[in-house]
């Protein structure tokens, strides 16, 4: 217990004497009448901030001075009940107040138990609620990423569907183009062969009856016009599908188709492919001989080549066919942004390698030509022969 300091000293030794004045008065009268005094007494115990122990120690010095001795042992233990009831009394606004304090005490940890529970709570709650915000900020990061990314989808579809309109549109005017040719030829060459064929068979009739003098020389001029037209309808045929494809092969029509080819334009072409290639499904076999067609269609327009090579080769799971020519080079980017007409070729080679899951490539190098790679996968078929074979 720490040392009082001067004053509550005093005030501590005039309640020592007002305590032994009471006690004596309580020891010798009712306790009725002194119940008040002892209360008062623990009043000021509680007002000097005194303890249950400072009271304890008046106490005893208090019983040490009163001359108890001279009383019977049953008076003695009389006065020392009584006494006890008078300390008990003295502290009992100390007790009360400890009571109160302890009860405060109870109140206060509960109070503290339940703040610490609700800042637990809200720690709890805000860091939900921090990642919560991350998540919503990931989220709204996304949103607006994905509306870049559609809206950039949007405009390529907008841009591809534009294509598409210019491309309908050119193939409609490309194959009304080849059908006013085709229209063309039959009328001003096959129809005017076919009407000088009429005439002269009139002819060779009228003279016939009258004069057989050179008419074997005009039977055979008749003949040889036959000939050319039978010759011009069967180009007709193989521009519009050579019929060798179908019932020979794709290597035996690429050869056919190479020949004629040469003989027309002059440059040199040359192949080299592996016989499984038939293996291929006609569709596939239709769309190599399509591309090597076009391919070589717009060397002899553009390229000012010497020669071509074709190479076909089988890959692990494809069939891959580099076309590769010595003329002159050009600039796809400046291609791929010209007029629709312009690339239209190049469009319907790569529309065909895709058509079937391939994939088309060009490289056009200066002083290295051209050359056109075309990978298509390699599905074998197999042929499942008839009861009859």
């Amino acid at each position: 217990m720490k040392a009082p300091t001067h004053d509550v000293q005093n005030q501590t030794n005039a309640l020592a004497l007002r305590y032994e004045t009471a006690l004596h008065r309580y020891l010798t009268q009712r306790p009725s009448s002194t119940s008040r005094i002892a209360v008062r007494l623990g009043r000021q115990v509680v007002a000097l901030g005194l303890e249950t122990l400072d009271v304890v120690l008046i106490h005893e010095k208090v019983l040490i001075k009163q001359s108890l001795s001279s009383h019977s042992a049953a008076a003695q233990e009389r006065m020392l009940n009584k006494a006890g009831q008078f300390f008990a009394e003295v502290i009992t606004p100390l007790e009360e107040g400890h009571r109160v304090a302890r009860e405060a005490n109870i109140q206060l940890s509960r109070m503290n138990a339940a703040l610490s529970q609700r800042t637990r709570d809200i720690t709890r709650s805000n860091t939900q609620l921090k990642k919560e915000i991350a998540r919503r900020k990931v989220v709204e990061k996304t949103l607006r990423k994905s509306e870049q990314q559609s809206r950039k989808l949007l405009n390529q579809s907008e841009l591809l569907q534009e294509k598409l309109r210019h491309l309908s549109r050119r193939i409609l005017l490309v194959q009304e183009e080849e059908r006013r040719r085709i229209s063309r030829e039959l009328h001003d060459v096959v129809a005017h062969v076919l009407t000088g064929i009429n005439v002269r068979l009139a002819a060779l009739k009228i003279e016939a009856s009258a004069n057989t003098k050179g008419l074997g020389r005009k039977i055979t001029n008749t003949q040889r016009l036959v000939e050319k037209s039978v010759e011009i309808v069967h180009r007709f045929a193989r521009e519009l599908r050579p019929a060798v494809l179908d019932d020979l092969g794709l290597i035996p029509a690429l050869h056919a188709y190479m020949k004629l080819y040469i003989k027309e334009t002059g440059i040199r072409v040359s192949l080299t492919a592996f016989s499984g290639l038939e293996l291929l499904s006609n569709v596939k076999r239709t769309v190599l001989y399509r591309i090597v067609q076009e391919a070589l269609t717009n060397v002899a327009r553009h390229a000012h080549a010497s020669r071509v090579t074709v190479d076909i080769e089988k890959r692990k799971d494809s069939v891959f066919m580099r076309i590769q020519d010595d003329g002159t080079s050009f600039d796809l980017q400046r291609i791929w942004q010209t007029g629709i007409n312009k690339r239209l070729g190049l469009l319907g080679m790569k529309e065909r390698a895709e058509m079937v899951g391939g994939t088309f490539v060009i490289e056009s190098v200066p002083g290295q030509g051209t050359t056109l790679s075309v990978q298509i996968p390699f599905q074998k078929t197999i042929k499942v022969p008839m009861q009859n074979e």
